[in-house]
């Protein structure tokens, strides 16, 4: 029950319990709001939606009422214990009355003259960005009744505090260090010049410093050129780091250490590098371009020009960004010579008889061209020496010579007055046969082969052939003295069909003929493909000019002392296998070669016989079955010499012996391949 009393001139409630009246009066009221108030940290609102509230303490009093109250309505009443007190849950930048009242259980008192505050702006909300790597923009959306905003800018790197005033809603803080990591926070001022509530911390880190240090050079990887960009790594940046390297050729690479490589890249490319650094703010400034040339491609157009005797010429056209060439010329018995210059040729010794392969490599900067063009290039086959012409009957001539490097086939040439007579064989030694007896004739060994030809600048030799058998009667004898072994007698009957003859193959080209009875001959060989024949006394005879792997028939006339003459046909005769053409070498897999040939005819079989030159040479054979035209050979070692014979074996299984020996060599250092010639 209360009672109201006048006490002191003021009325007052007082409650009466038991019989004890307690007397409550409301206390004084003071708003810690403003911040020329705040005495504490503890006093200072936590933020835009709070009020601190300081009042005196009453004796008696258990707890305090404050009342909180707008024109706009808002009403509220929060019960506190001690002060200050915190009121919460209020509006931004609104103004308020506020009154409090002491309490115990006795009741409330009544409320004090009421103060007014306003809470402060509300924080702004912060956004960030780094455009460049020594910059960062802080932007906002304007708070309503804010008068100038502070942004406060913390240096993780270096520990420092920066603060900027601006009365707009964006700020670009320049004059920072790239790559590094700052925390912003930002707060608004009101009209009564009261700072607002302050927005949380926004880390921002500034994009990375621009790569510097750029170094291109040409790395090659399982055969595919590219090209390593690497750069200086800065140490002192905050975070992760990648980077993008990027080519106006249309390459990129990324890479988050200090290198990466451009794949795939090729000769004569001109590229445009930069180096890009990117984090979480962005990209940087791209590094400073490096313009890098690749490796020149390979020469063109070689070609080869033989000026005078011993003396070549290589000529090539000229290549994009190269600074200068080698060109190597390897010779077929493995003697290679190289010849440096910026031009587009150069002169070199090239000998008759030998297979060369020349070859140009351009060079820049960034290093050699890759293998171009091969030029296999073969000089005209070497004038035989040592040529002899002997008479060896009436009617044959028997020509030998030392064999001539480079030779595959030699072509023996008679010619008189009336007639030419030409025999091809691959052996150094050449029977003509059925020529006019004692009569002169200019005989020529012309060397050639395949590829280049016939070597047409060798010297002829002269020679007579024997004199002329006259076959006559003892009515014409008795008319002539008997001292000339031509003049015979008559026989009164035809001789006898001469016994055991055998012929012989000499060489591919030339076969022995020989028999048994009657006084002199006239053998002859005949086949579609031509024929032969010779002329003696003897019980033999030397024959020229037949061709290989044909089926002669072999035919007799017999002349008797007295004239009278027998046709005598024999079985025929086939003359021995014709040796391969176009033998040549090519490298295979797996350190092996192959040995191809031309094959004559498909009835025989082959052998191949490869001999090395060297003492660690190995020596390897062959044998192909018929209708087969190549023979392969393994572990062969790299750049050795090997002579090679390819021939056809008899039916008996025995070698042709005269087919000729060839000279090959490997490829070594200056071709950066196995090829073999």
């Amino acid at each position: 029950m209360c009672k109201r009393i006048c006490l002191s001139g003021r009325w007052t409630c007082a409650i009466m319990i038991s019989t004890f009246i307690s007397l409550i009066s409301f206390p004084s009221i003071r708003v810690l709001s403003n911040i020329q108030e705040r005495d504490s940290q503890m006093e200072q609102p936590k933020d835009s939606t709070t009020l601190m509230v300081g009042f005196s303490l009453k004796t008696g009093a258990t707890h305090y009422i404050i009342r909180i109250q707008n024109d706009d309505g808002f009403f509220r009443e929060d019960e506190v214990s001690s002060s200050p007190a915190e009121i919460v849950s209020l509006s931004p930048y609104t103004e308020y009355a506020l009154s409090i009242m002491s309490a115990n259980s006795g009741g409330r008192s009544q409320p004090s003259l009421p103060v007014t505050a306003k809470t402060v702006l509300p924080p702004p909300q912060l956004s960030t960005s780094s455009p460049s790597n020594d910059s960062i923009i802080v932007s906002w959306a304007p708070v309503a009744h804010a008068v100038q905003y502070s942004m406060s800018i913390y240096d993780f790197g270096s520990n420092t505090n920066m603060k900027h005033n601006t009365s707009n809603t964006n700020l670009t803080i320049s004059g920072l260090a790239a790559g590094s990591l700052y925390a912003i926070k930002g707060f608004a001022w009101d009209l009564e010049g009261r700072e607002g509530e302050g927005s949380l911390y926004i880390n921002q880190t500034t994009r990375p410093p621009t790569p510097s240090f750029v170094n291109v050079s040409i790395v090659t990887s399982n055969g595919v050129a590219g090209l390593s960009v690497s750069w200086k790594l800065d140490q002192d940046v905050y975070g992760s780091i990648w980077y993008h390297v990027m080519s106006d050729q249309n390459r990129t690479c990324n890479s988050t250490s200090s290198s990466c490589t451009l794949l795939a890249v090729g000769c004569g490319e001109v590229h445009t590098i930069k180096v890009i650094a990117l984090n979480n703010a962005g990209p940087s400034f791209p590094s400073s371009p490096v313009v890098f040339i690749t490796f020149p491609c390979p020469p063109e157009s070689l070609a080869l020009v033989e000026s005078t005797e011993g003396n070549c010429t290589l000529t090539w056209g000229m290549v994009p960004h190269a600074d200068s060439y080698v060109a190597f010329f390897k010779r077929g018995d493995g003697t290679e010579e190289t010849c440096n210059t910026t031009s587009n040729n150069c002169k070199y010794h090239c000998l008759c008889g030998y297979t060369y392969l020349l070859s140009v490599f351009a060079y820049n900067e960034a290093g050699s061209s890759p293998q171009g063009q091969i030029l296999n290039y073969t000089t005209l086959p070497c004038c035989p020496e040592g040529v002899s012409v002997s008479v060896v009957s009436t009617d044959t001539l028997e020509i030998m010579w030392m064999a001539s490097r480079g030779a595959e086939l030699y072509q023996t040439r008679a010619a008189d007055s009336s007639e030419v007579i030409l025999c091809n064989d691959t052996a150094p030694v050449c029977a003509l046969s059925d020529l006019s007896c004692d009569s002169p004739y200019s005989v020529l060994v012309t060397p050639c082969n395949e590829i280049s030809g016939c070597n047409r600048a060798c010297k002829a030799h002269t020679k007579d052939t024997g004199r002329k058998l006259i076959f006559i009667d003892t009515y014409v004898s008795s008319k002539y003295p008997s001292t000339f072994d031509s003049f015979f007698p008559l026989s009164p009957s035809a001789p006898c069909m001469p016994i055991n003859l055998m012929l012989n193959p000499k060489n591919s080209s030339c076969v022995s003929v020989s028999w048994t009875g009657a006084h002199s001959f006239i053998t002859s060989l005949t086949s579609t493909r031509g024929h032969a024949r010779c002329h003696t006394q003897d019980s033999h005879c030397l024959m020229g000019c037949i061709t290989c792997g044909t089926n002669y028939t072999v035919t007799m006339e017999a002349f008797s002392k007295s004239g009278h003459m027998s046709n005598c046909t024999y079985k025929g005769f086939s003359s021995s296998a014709c040796c391969p053409s176009g033998v040549r070498l090519y490298s295979i897999a797996g350190n092996s070669l192959r040995v191809y040939w031309r094959s004559a005819g498909s009835s025989h079989s082959y052998i191949t016989e490869m001999v090395g030159t060297s003492n660690n040479s190995s020596n390897y054979t062959c044998t192909a079955s018929p209708g087969a035209s190549s023979c392969d050979f393994g572990n062969i070692q790299c750049g050795d010499v090997y002579h090679v014979v390819v021939a056809p074996l008899t039916p008996e299984g025995s070698k042709v012996l005269f087919c000729p020996q060839r000279l090959y060599s490997g490829m070594t250092v200056g071709f950066h391949s196995n090829v073999w010639w």
